[in-house]
């Protein structure tokens, strides 16, 4: 199984588009693929037409419930999508009270990565849209990945998301004693805006080795899929912004083969 996290400490980049189109993918290749939801703002949940305020279980129950660790109950907390191959573990805005309760509490950090592993032999891919802030979520999101994918709007002020989130992922990398391979990924590309472009131009000469070589276009086909609940290929195989993510996910794919 692999588990990518698609993550940035800055809302409205991209993070649940990526996620969502890229697991449609992935599902068109016939794989088994998990998306887990660890925002609680829920937008993941609600894509798929779950409302995150009446769930009865959820992400968060994970952190409470001894039976995460129980293959059973984790299946029992699992959504549907438009996807017969693709499930949903869903968020709910008690999420957001979770910080303040588990304060202190040893393995926090950890609850994700146990539960995955009981749902090991269950997915090939597993897709994790994490909060745009560090705390025992995100930190849960890079205990259990393997690879990060960090979509970064081609605007000035995103960049300053993307300093963090590196950031970020080195002190959480030099306490875990380990490395994990990243990705920086250009989203809502606009070549006829001088912001997008300069921005782009800026990415390219600051993060060189990181940056994925190509960009995400804006692509209103990728909202209406939103509005209708459904993954983008469903609704527009061939939309502009289908096919960049299809060159993203191929060389994502090359990067893992050749790990």
């Amino acid at each position: 199984m692999r588990i990518w996290s698609i993550a940035n400490q800055k809302g409205g980049v991209g993070k649940t588009t990526s996620v969502v189109t890229l697991g449609g993918l992935l599902a068109e290749q016939g794989k088994r693929v998990l998306l887990v939801d660890l925002d609680p703002h829920g937008s993941l949940t609600s894509y798929f037409k779950h409302d995150p305020d009446s769930l009865e279980r959820s992400l968060y129950h994970l952190f409470f419930e001894q039976r995460h660790k129980d293959k059973a109950f984790i299946q029992s907390v699992l959504k549907p999508t438009s996807h017969q191959h693709i499930h949903v573990l869903p968020a709910t805005t008690s999420l957001a009270t979770l910080e303040r309760q588990v304060s202190g509490q040893d393995g926090m950090g950890l609850v994700l990565a146990r539960s995955l592993a009981q749902l090991w032999d269950e997915y090939d891919h597993v897709l994790l849209d994490t909060p745009p802030i560090l705390g025992v979520l995100l930190v849960n999101a890079l205990a259990a990945c393997q690879r990060l994918v960090i979509p970064t709007q081609t605007e000035h002020l995103a960049m300053k998301g993307l300093e963090r989130m590196i950031h970020t992922l080195k002190m959480v990398m030099r306490s875990q004693n380990r490395s994990l391979p990243y990705t920086i990924v250009p989203t809502l590309f606009d070549r006829r805006t001088l912001a997008s472009v300069t921005t782009l131009r800026e990415m390219r000469k600051e993060y060189r080795e990181s940056l994925w070589e190509e960009s995400i276009p804006v692509d209103t086909r990728l909202r209406d899929a939103s509005h209708e609940g459904v993954f983008p290929h469903q609704l527009e195989a061939d939309s502009r912004g289908v096919r960049a993510y299809r060159h993203l996910l191929r060389d994502l794919e090359r990067q893992e083969d050749a790990a």
